[in-house]
């Protein structure tokens, strides 16, 4: 007997994947019956042809009334079925409003944290990325090694740029910067522009800086030649053309003829200012001996290899090249320099050497890890809150399933609305961050974004997060939901899991870890940056006003006239002050041996009042004095650091020996204790003092006082003014002029704090969750206990004693983890507090307040109901 002709295998599956259990029998009977038909009428090939394409009829959306009624359209995949997702997740969110918002704000918390934290690890991490050829860009560093020291530079001979672009053929072009304090004037506009950055001609061919105005091969070749930033050309030209238009650069004034306009440079750029003038105005104009200069370090080199050269090849050139060209120089002044290449990507992150912006890849990796733990939060507080509904929803459950709902259309249905919220939560995360992203860049000191409208690929990477967080949150609760019994849920006889109570609680325990450690963290970092504002720096800097008075007798005459001002009680000029730039000296010094010992040592040049100005403590010799002729110019002074290094015992030993330096030649007469004349991430390093000569020493320092500082410096400036009409009158305090040292850290500091008290506001909502779910579980049970007489405090009690205990348990974790992860930290400073129990006990106690806040309003609602409601419930 022949068996019966069966349709296509595969598409008789189709009716059991897509629909509903209950209709699939009855399509079944009527598809079968129907091809059986088809095959006496047109043939086995015809027969199976309209049946695929009955069965692919059904799932169209708008398939015939006709078919529509006698073949009701599958549950699922059908557009009405999906549209039928959202109604129902909508009206659920409406229906829950608390429970809505709470998990909606925490999500968009989350998100917008991540997102502003990813512009900002974007914005370090391409800093320079903009150069099209980075690759083959290079900075050439130098180290300095004498007899007592290394000394690692960011800058380099001035002869060593052009000599190395003759002898070395894998060189392409150079290019050396330097930025510059310059006076310029416009008229009666004048201006002291801190970004002028003097450059060569082969800027615009090194780097990737746009110029909209002139010609970018000769418009920084001539000397006294300018390039203005469109931000600098509006300064000072408004809307008019400034190509050929001058300027009056430095002091004394030199006409500066405008030879480009070039578009603003990147903020994460290393190369950036707001005026460029060409470097020929300083080594050809005003110091032509410059360029043969091996001993001289100044600018900043920058190589651009040609394709295919290999940097560690060429380095292995360096030493027969600097031998060759300086190695005479170098035997007569006891010292060895060494070059090597960094390469420009690797430089604001990685490079060690000094800067005047740098970033700190630490600093990144602790934000990722902020922002990946914020998240984390967010996702387990999303759980957590929709699983604490289980109990509400477990009737509605029961009741579909009854009906003949499927397990994985459930599962879908509870995914949908993650989906639906994280949608939600993404929309506004984005608003949130739109509105915050003008804070956040003054919070981080720099423009990490313009807009979020410049930032759409990273919209687009968050909504595709988003998408996977909603989908990857919601399954787990869309697992619990789906899987409730619908008879023991309709009897009432609902209960969950040992395993979904442990998830639940090691979820919440997780959340508080991560909140614990950001604590701790954000504790140490502020002790941190407290000792080093508070710590005792060894001079004075309270009251402290600092002029940029010029030099000469300008300066001393500025200086006397205001001596006798009322607010003023002393005055002295010096070229550099604590936080400043201190230049470097090449000095030989009689060592403890009798050997006179050559090294590189920082420099201070004073006047004779700037030891008692700063309250600098002498500890073995004197002071300079006007009574000793010789003060002047055979006379030095050093630091602690200095006498060690030369391998005196005391500071006494050091007095009365031999030096040389800068052209003078006589004897230490003294000693200064040591002082942080830097930050105190750096040790302290060898310092001397010398009488500044006549032309240097462009700073005044004036101590005030503190009765009314703004009357005093109003006729300190009125003074300024009467005597130098032709220059902006330029002052600063020293106390805030030494703390921007800490800028970096005190940013890192307010982005950590706010981070930190976010993570804890979302792990506050987790808990709240539980807090709730655990609640609703046991409200018969406190019900039962406040008609047995348990007071209300009792049950409060009850309820926040498992909560606690998930936090102690947390706090165990967090601890051990916080130190380890602070203590890493730390070693970045010379300077470092220590990190004290009592951190930890403050720890502890804060987030044990903020868990005891955060469920008290879910237990107190608790043991204050009805206890015949309690009874009731179920």
């Amino acid at each position: 007997m022949k068996a019966p002709i069966q349709p296509p295998k595969w598409a008789a599956r189709l009716l059991h994947w897509f629909c509903a259990p209950h209709l699939v029998n009855e399509l079944e009977g009527d598809l079968l019956e129907l091809f059986a038909q088809r095959v006496r009428a047109y043939g086995i090939r015809e027969a199976r042809r309209r049946y695929v394409r009955d069965v692919v009829s059904l799932m169209q959306p708008f398939a015939m009334k006709e078919k529509r009624e006698k073949y009701p359209q599958p549950a699922l995949i059908q557009p009405a079925m999906i549209r039928n997702h959202f109604k129902i997740a909508f009206r659920n969110l409406a229906k829950h409003k608390m429970f809505s918002i709470i998990n909606v704000l925490g999500l968009s918390a989350g998100m917008t944290a991540c997102f502003l934290i990813a512009l900002y690890v974007h914005f370090e991490l391409t800093y320079d990325t903009f150069n099209q050829k980075a690759d083959r860009i290079y900075r050439v560093a130098a180290d300095i090694k004498t007899s007592s020291e290394t000394l690692r530079y960011a800058i380099s001979p001035w002869a060593m740029a052009s000599n190395m672009q003759n002898d070395f053929p894998e060189v392409e072009a150079f290019v050396r910067v330097q930025k510059e304090e310059t006076l310029i004037r416009k008229g009666d506009l004048k201006f002291i522009e801190e970004n002028t950055v003097l450059a060569d001609s082969t800027l615009f061919r090194v780097f990737d800086l746009k110029l909209l105005k002139g010609n970018p091969k000769t418009a920084l070749v001539a000397p006294l030649s300018l390039v203005l930033t469109e931000t600098a050309a509006r300064k000072y030209f408004a809307d008019a053309d400034p190509v050929g238009q001058t300027l009056m650069l430095g002091d004394p004034s030199e006409p500066a003829q405008v030879t480009g306009v070039m578009q603003d440079p990147p903020a994460n750029s290393q190369i950036k200012g707001d005026i460029f003038v060409s470097m020929s105005t300083y080594t050809a104009h005003q110091d032509k001996n410059i360029e043969r200069e091996w001993g001289s370090f100044g600018a900043i080199a920058y190589v651009l290899l040609k394709p295919g050269t290999v940097a560690t090849a060429m380095e292995r050139k360096f030493p027969a090249f600097v031998q060759n060209h300086a190695g005479k120089m170098m035997a007569e002044q006891q010292m060895q320099i060494s070059l090597s290449l960094e390469p420009l990507r690797d430089i604001y992150l990685h490079s060690t050497r000094p800067a005047d912006e740098s970033g700190n890849v630490d600093n990144l990796y602790i934000f990722s890890a902020v922002a990946f733990f914020i998240m984390v939060i967010a996702c387990i507080n999303f759980v957590n809150l929709t699983t604490a509904r289980s109990v509400e929803r477990a009737r509605e459950v029961g009741m579909r399933k009854a009906v003949g709902a499927p397990k994985s259309a459930l599962a879908r249905q509870f995914i949908t609305e993650s989906a639906l919220m994280c949608m939600i939560a993404f929309v506004l995360s984005m608003a949130i961050a739109a509105a915050l992203l003008p804070f956040f860049n003054a919070l981080a000191g720099k423009q990490v974004s313009k807009g979020i409208i410049h930032e759409l690929p990273f919209v687009a990477m968050g909504l595709v997060i988003a998408a996977l967080v909603g989908t990857t949150a919601g399954i787990y609760p869309a697992f619990v939901l789906s899987s409730f019994e619908p008879v023991k849920v309709l009897k009432g006889r609902f209960t969950t899991s040992i395993k979904g109570v442990m998830l639940r609680k090691g979820l919440v325990t997780v959340q508080f870890a991560i909140s614990i450690v950001m604590i701790i963290a954000t504790i140490v970092v502020y002790t941190q940056l407290d000792f080093m504002r508070s710590h005792e720096l060894g001079f004075t800097k309270d009251q402290m006003l600092v002029v940029q008075a010029g030099t000469g007798r300008d300066r001393d005459a500025f200086k006397a006239s205001i001596l006798n001002f009322a607010g003023v009680r002393s005055a002295a000029a010096s070229a550099a002050v604590p936080g400043s730039w201190t230049p470097q000296a090449y000095s030989k010094v009689e060592n403890i041996s009798g050997e006179m010992q050559a090294g590189n040592l920082d420099v201070y040049r004073v006047d004779f009042d700037f030891i008692r100005q700063y309250g600098l403590k002498v500890v073995a010799g004197r002071a300079f004095s006007k009574a000793y002729s010789t003060d002047s110019t055979q006379s030095l002074m050093i630091n602690e650091a200095t006498a060690k290094v030369l391998g005196y015992r005391s500071a006494g030993e050091a007095v009365g020996k031999k030096f040389e330096q800068w052209g003078r030649k006589g004897v230490i007469i003294g000693v200064v204790g040591d002082f942080h004349f830097k930050s105190l991430q750096e040790n302290i390093k060898p310092l001397t003092f010398r009488i500044t000569d006549f032309w240097n020493g462009n700073l005044l320092s004036v101590k005030i006082d503190g009765g009314d500082v703004k009357q005093t410096v109003s006729a300190i400036e009125n003074q300024w003014k009467q005597a130098n009409p032709d220059k902006p009158f330029i002052y600063y305090f020293l106390d805030e002029f030494y703390d921007r040292q800490y800028r970096a850290d005190e940013r890192f500091e307010a982005l950590f704090l706010n981070f930190a008290a976010l993570a804890i506001f979302i792990s506050c909502l987790g808990l709240l969750g539980l807090a709730s779910y655990s609640t609703i579980q046991r409200t018969k049970e406190i019900g039962v206990r406040k008609v047995m007489g348990a007071s209300a405090a009792s049950i409060v009690g009850l309820l926040s004693k498992d909560f606690l205990q998930l936090v102690g348990i947390a706090f165990v974790i967090a601890a051990p983890l916080s130190w380890f992860a602070m203590h890493r930290w730390l070693e970045g400073f010379a300077y470092k507090t220590d990190i004290r129990a009592w951190i930890f006990v403050a720890a502890g106690l804060l987030s044990t307040f903020v868990a005891l806040a955060t469920i008290s309003f879910q237990s107190i609602r608790a043991a204050l109901m009805n206890p015949v409601k309690s009874l009731r419930s179920e």
